[in-house]
């Protein structure tokens, strides 16, 4: 059910805890959350807004089970991430000097700074349907004047410095915000530094991959702190498993030129799939008076 002041439901009748994830629903967002996850659109978007208008008990999971499996969708994407970018990922490891290394740096200390120090405020404030929608908006915004305001670039994605790992970091923080997007932030900022569409995109994934794996690492300590149930690690498995392969399908159509079409035709889906939202939002705030 949709929210009157726009944050996560809050269940009217289960406890959060008895709500399991269904098998099926678990796979539809793991499919769902590998192009999501690679395209501007924003994947934490689609997972809570398509739960929420097809009437599923989503939001009344548990919120630590709620969290693990989202972060499952990320692992899943990003572990095909990594497999689809092994040969880069090595190529630049033997040739690491000091400037990439600090473009690495500046690339990822942002995002994991905000993330500590607001992970707790975004969850409690920026969770919910009509903060997603702003997000939507937001992120339509700054990627609708990237593509107007600056001409297509030539730089190579080798040609990265020091400021430009400090954008696409600053990029990534703002993403944390639900529907902002992390690759369509990214791909703003790097077409906004002049970099080639295609060296765009690929900075894009190269920025996302540590921070999709770090947060990984992190919830699945926290899972071997407190194991899920049985019916809860299946959910996981079968969301992370249908996220690898998705995200492994659609990295194939990105990198064979998909990623040099223009950034405004997601802008008008992210508006539209916004507009969707507040309507619902108000027809919710209408019924229930």
């Amino acid at each position: 059910m949709l929210l009157r002041q726009g944050r996560r439901a809050r269940p009217s009748g289960p406890s959060p805890v008895s709500a399991q994830l269904p098998l099926a629903q678990a796979l539809a967002l793991g499919l769902l959350h590998g192009p999501t996850e690679l395209l501007p659109v924003s994947s934490s978007a689609h997972t809570t807004l398509i739960p929420l208008m097809g009437g599923w008990r989503y939001a009344e999971l548990d919120p630590e089970l709620r969290k693990a499996f989202e972060v499952a969708l990320h692992t899943g994407a990003g572990l095909a991430l990594a497999l689809e970018l092994r040969g880069d990922l090595l190529k630049e490891t033997l040739q690491l000097d000091g400037r990439h290394a600090l473009v690495f740096a500046l690339t990822l200390a942002p995002p994991a700074l905000a993330g500590l120090a607001l992970h707790g405020a975004i969850e409690r404030r920026l969770g919910g349907p009509r903060s997603i929608a702003a997000g939507l908006i937001a992120g339509s915004l700054a990627m609708g004047v990237a593509e107007l305001r600056h001409a297509p670039g030539t730089r190579a994605r080798s040609d990265a410095r020091a400021l430009d790992g400090m954008v696409l970091g600053i990029a990534q923080a703002a993403a944390l915000m639900p529907g902002v997007s992390r690759s369509g932030a990214t791909l703003a900022a790097a077409r906004v530094r002049g970099f080639a569409p295609a060296d765009s995109q690929e900075l894009s994934w190269h920025a996302a991959l540590p921070v999709i794996l770090g947060a990984s690492a992190l919830t699945g300590v926290r899972l071997a702190r407190r194991p899920p149930s049985k019916e809860a690690r299946t959910a996981l498995i079968a969301g992370a498993l249908a996220s690898f392969l998705s995200t492994r399908a659609s990295t194939v159509p990105l990198r064979k030129g998909e990623s040099r079409r223009s950034l405004l035709g997601f802008c008008v889906y992210r508006c539209l799939l916004a507009l969707v939202v507040m309507r619902r939002l108000r027809s919710a705030h209408n019924r229930n008076g």
